[in-house]
């Protein structure tokens, strides 16, 4: 964790300098011959340490901030928090595209979206109620000059009627600058309740977690679930201006810099359950949060595979960036031993395992394969009924 101590140390020419000096630490042994290094040096141990550990951050924050880690400051916690780059991005577009050209950043972080603003134009007054990450903010937000501000301050109490609209990330994990741990929407910070009270009244945008209880949602609300590289990253919560006129679901699916988004005024009714076709489709994690399976299904002529499980089956090889598509090849043992040796003879040597509804641990199912060859596959695990089914396939696309 970054302490106030260690930020003052590290907020110096000198210690900024080490740090730029500093290659990529990429390995435990790069840390430590860089220690050995600044200390052969005569640096204090605790300039080493912020400095060395700024370093490793920055090697971490590459996936999500791309080159702009090389001059940013993180805390372990505020770079597990912050949002990646390219979906900030996508949200200061929201806010430009309504018309907004000043927003408070309530919650600021450590700036990930405040960069995203500030770098489209906007006026951003970002506020943290944590000393260190608002400082860290302030440095991450210093090359847009006048136009950003940064002050440490809880969301209750900043005044936000200079703004034409806010943004708000409420802390979801516990307080620190290290290891955090997830909390409940009653420990949040600033309360969910206050939160959508303030949305009721000005064009807000929430950031939230996808896995949020959908009946905690608003009614007058659009809701946007968010996946970036097969992952459902987020929920965002937009009201006022920044809602789009009829929309109340939607999936936003972000992959390798293009995106997909399927968007409708309420949830999609399910598709009627069918038998397994000549493919199986598994929805995106975003399409799934927001209820849009059937309308996915329409648009793929397929049916669900079981009224309970997220997989989609079809005959005809259509597919679409809102599923993952695979033709089917055969339905397979799920008995372990007879799965193996069914396997074997196939000469799958990589085989790729999904589940859904099974209780079971893909890795440790993997060992006891002892899968050998050369070809590959996909092995999908799901329940139709009460009834374990096992289908061998081949990825399409």
């Amino acid at each position: 964790m970054v302490t106030p101590s260690e930020l003052a140390a590290l907020l110096t020419p000198e210690a900024l300098r080490l740090l730029d000096a500093l290659p990529p630490l990429e390995s435990a042994g790069d840390v430590a011959r860089a220690v050995s290094r600044l200390r052969a040096d005569g640096r204090s141990p605790d300039l080493v340490t912020a400095v060395v550990g700024q370093a490793r951050l920055r090697h971490r924050a590459r996936d999500k901030f791309g080159p702009f880690a090389e001059r940013m400051l993180f805390t372990r916690a505020g770079l597990e928090q912050a949002t990646r780059m390219e979906i900030a991005a996508r949200h200061a577009a929201r806010f430009r595209e309504a018309g907004v050209s000043s927003v408070a950043d309530l919650g600021c972080g450590i700036g990930g979206d405040a960069l995203g603003f500030a770098g489209l134009g906007l006026r951003v007054q970002a506020v943290d109620a944590d000393e260190v990450t608002a400082a860290i903010a302030a440095y991450n937000l210093a090359p847009f000059g006048d136009a950003v501000s940064v002050r440490t301050a809880t969301a209750e109490d900043t005044d936000v009627s200079g703004v034409d609209a806010v943004w708000l990330d409420p802390a979801r994990r516990t307080a620190g600058h290290g290891e955090t741990a997830r909390t409940g929407h009653a420990e949040w910070s600033p309360p969910l309740e206050w939160v959508f009270a303030l949305a009721a009244r000005r064009p807000v945008g929430i950031k939230l977690g996808p896995g949020l209880d959908r009946d905690l949602l608003p009614d007058d609300v659009e809701a946007q679930w968010v996946s970036a590289d097969g992952s459902t990253i987020e929920l965002v919560v937009w009201s006022g201006v920044l809602a789009r006129a009829d929309v109340r679901r939607a999936a936003l699916v972000v992959r390798g810099g293009a995106s997909w988004e399927l968007t409708a005024a309420t949830d999609a009714e399910d598709a009627p359950v069918r038998e397994l076709g000549a493919y199986l489709h598994e929805p995106d994690g975003a399409v799934i949060r927001a209820r849009l399976i059937g309308d996915v299904a329409r648009a793929l002529e397929a049916g669900m595979l079981d009224e309970r499980i997220a997989y989609l089956t079809s005959d005809s090889a259509l597919t679409s960036p809102f599923v993952q598509s695979f033709r089917v090849r055969e339905v397979v043992p799920s008995d372990v031993k007879a799965l193996s040796k069914l396997l074997r003879a196939r000469g799958i040597g990589r085989l790729e395992i999904k589940k859904r509804g099974v209780d079971v641990d893909p890795a440790v199912l993997r060992t006891k394969l002892k899968l050998r060859g050369d070809e590959e596959a996909t092995l999908l695990l799901t329940r139709v009924g009460n009834k374990r089914l096992a289908v061998l396939a081949d990825r399409v696309g």
